[in-house]
């Protein structure tokens, strides 16, 4: 799809040698695309292999790493992990009505659940190759029984939407091995673990239903954060089981006498201190004691390398002193594309889709902002910064958890209107100074710097959260503004 009118629209002269860089490239994909044991979905590489003389037995890799065994449900109950069993022993006994199982995969999840009577089963998972993977190689078959619905969606997106109660809620290992893009640091999985997260568990839940997560925590203050969390949102502390390996299960039912747990969960000691995540701040695994020493290290690494290639291939950097402003904005704008991200994220979830419509939009309006400057008079630079400092600020007050309780299209239009518009104020901004610029090569040079440096001041949300880096953006703003020649002021 990208060669084809890559090469048409290729200079002739050098189509032929495009050409061969083309079948160089294809060939490679094409012997990892005709494999029959590799599947590409929107999010991973995805590697299968079946166990010799276990029949029902596959283990699934994602990006080469190990993500999943498919395994008939009867020995995951008996011989596999406890885990898998264990929300059943603690929650409440009786008929169990209509189940809501998010990270479902490959089905196994769903299998326990129908073999343990489940009438209806609402099976939700992000990744539609590994659901697929499920539906064709699963021995229990469980996505042939008419008692479940397949749904491939944001767990927390279903959550949002449904209407629906249900009896047991389940967080079957919904843990990714990705981000949402390289311009957030939100996994595939961030938004189902907050505060307000297990607040519309809470509210999906009949009066006399449970919710349960599990997975491989492997820390213990990790534990304790997501017990806290369950805590919080249910009013009573939950079960908390262990086993080797620091798998754990967490369970807990809406009526705390409904629950049976085996030893009450306390917090530690330092539990209070961890304490737990919100949608502002969704970072689950950052315990929050400090900045990574490996992220600081990492990120002057890149600043340095940013530095000394822009200094190679856009000449000396004291020629590029004028241009101070254009610096400022250009860290402002991708602070405030990453702050998008991750709001579109929370407001419609963390597919695929989702995020190439938020980029699709960006480049847009990016174009749209350009076209309205080239095209129509628009208003003094000292107008537009400030249209761009009030739409930061009504962004700020307006939380995107407010937007969340509104239908599909009203939550679009408004999440529309409070991202787009400073994109689009910001680059009309950009178009007019860069308009102004004598040396386009040296304005552009301090612009790219710029960006590089937002992108690291992202990490800023480790601490702040999302909705204030906000805050961040419009200071970058108001020192373009101050930073500014008054010549160029005037003219532009």
């Amino acid at each position: 799809m990208a060669i084809v009118p890559y090469l048409v629209l290729t200079d002739p002269k050098r189509r032929l040698v495009s050409l061969a860089w083309c079948v160089a490239l294809l060939v490679p994909l094409g012997q990892e695309s005709l494999r029959d044991d590799i599947y590409w979905s929107p999010y991973y590489k995805v590697e299968t292999t079946a166990k010799e003389g276990m029949p029902g037995f596959m283990e699934i890799r994602a990006n080469r790493v190990p993500h999943q065994l498919m395994a008939p449900a009867q020995w995951k109950i008996e011989q596999g992990e406890h885990i898998y069993e264990m929300p059943y022993n603690r929650l409440p006994v009786g008929d169990l009505g209509n189940v809501l199982i998010i990270g479902a995969g490959s089905g196994s999840d769903v299998a326990i659940a129908l073999s343990k009577g489940a009438q209806s089963v609402d099976a939700v998972d992000i990744d539609p190759v590994i659901m697929e993977l499920g539906a064709a190689h699963n021995i229990d078959r469980p996505y042939d029984d008419p008692r479940v619905t397949r749904h491939v969606d944001d767990g927390r997106a279903f959550l949002q939407n449904t209407d629906k109660k249900y009896d047991l809620v389940l967080f079957a290992l919904p843990d990714s091995l990705t981000l949402v893009s390289g311009a957030s640091q939100i996994r595939l999985e961030s938004f189902l673990f907050t505060d307000e997260a297990l607040q519309s568990v809470n509210r999906v839940l009949t009066e006399d239903g449970a919710f349960a997560m599990y997975n491989y925590y492997r820390e213990d203050w990790l534990i304790d954060r997501l017990a806290g969390t369950a805590a919080k949102a249910f009013g009573h502390a939950p079960c908390v089981d262990t086993f080797a390996g620091q798998q754990a299960v967490i369970s807990v039912a809406k009526q705390e006498s409904s629950q049976t747990c085996g030893a009450a969960w306390t917090p530690s000691a330092s539990a209070e201190e961890i304490g737990t995540v919100s949608d502002d701040a969704p970072f689950l695994y950052f315990r929050g004691n400090g900045f990574p020493p490996l992220y600081a290290i990492t990120l002057f690494g890149i600043l340095a390398v940013t530095v000394l290639t822009v200094r190679v291939l856009g000449g000396p950097l004291k020629e590029m002193r004028p241009y101070a402003d254009l610096f400022f904005m250009g860290a402002a704008f991708l602070l405030l594309e990453t702050k998008n991200i991750a709001t579109f994220a929370l407001l419609f979830g963390t597919t695929w889709f989702v995020n190439a419509l938020v980029f699709a939009g960006v480049l847009v309006v990016v174009l749209a902002a350009v076209e309205t400057e080239r095209k129509f008079k628009t208003p003094p630079l000292k107008v537009v910064f400030a249209a761009i400092a009030v739409s930061l600020a009504a962004a700020w007050v307006i939380k995107p958890e407010w937007l969340l309780a509104l239908s599909f299209w009203p939550r679009l239009i408004a999440g529309t209107v409070l991202a787009f518009l400073p994109i689009y104020l910001a680059n009309i901004a950009f178009a007019k100074r860069f308009r102004e610029s004598s040396n386009s090569q040296s304005a552009f040079a301090l612009n790219l710097i710029g960006t590089i440096v937002g992108g690291c001041l992202e990490y800023l949300a480790l601490f702040s959260g999302y909705n204030n880096l906000l805050i961040a953006t419009l200071l970058l703003y108001g020192l373009a503004f101050w930073l500014v020649p008054r010549g160029a002021a005037r003219t532009a």
